[in-house]
């Protein structure tokens, strides 16, 4: 059985973008910096995508800083460039919360 899922807590490296498309879809793009202290210390920007983001959380003032959350799956995406075939993997969101609601991703930085 295969299954993707992906669990990303991070801050926020910029302000979020957001898209409009003449379909009336929206997009919703994050850039989520992620701190790691093993194997090795490093810092990493991974973008998320959410679809069809609730007005709520179009409503919420964000800015790069913020702690953010993310469920959903890894996908990778293809394109042509002047450099030949690219790619790259982002998470597909299902669910982004700006607050952690039940308390299960403490931020380090206040312990």
């Amino acid at each position: 059985m295969d299954f993707n899922l992906v669990v990303l807590g991070g801050h926020l490296a910029a302000p979020p973008e957001v898209r409009v498309f003449e379909s009336g879809a929206r997009l919703l793009r994050y850039l989520i910096t992620v701190k790691s202290d093993e194997p090795r210390r490093r810092v990493d920007v991974l973008p998320v995508t959410l679809w069809d983001p609730s007005d709520d959380l179009l409503g919420q003032e964000s800015q790069a800083g913020d702690r953010l959350w993310c469920v959903g799956s890894a996908q990778r995406r293809f394109w042509d460039g002047q450099d030949g075939r690219r790619s790259r993997i982002e998470l597909v969101a299902a669910n982004v919360s700006l607050r952690d609601p039940a308390g299960l991703f403490p931020d380090p930085a206040k312990a």
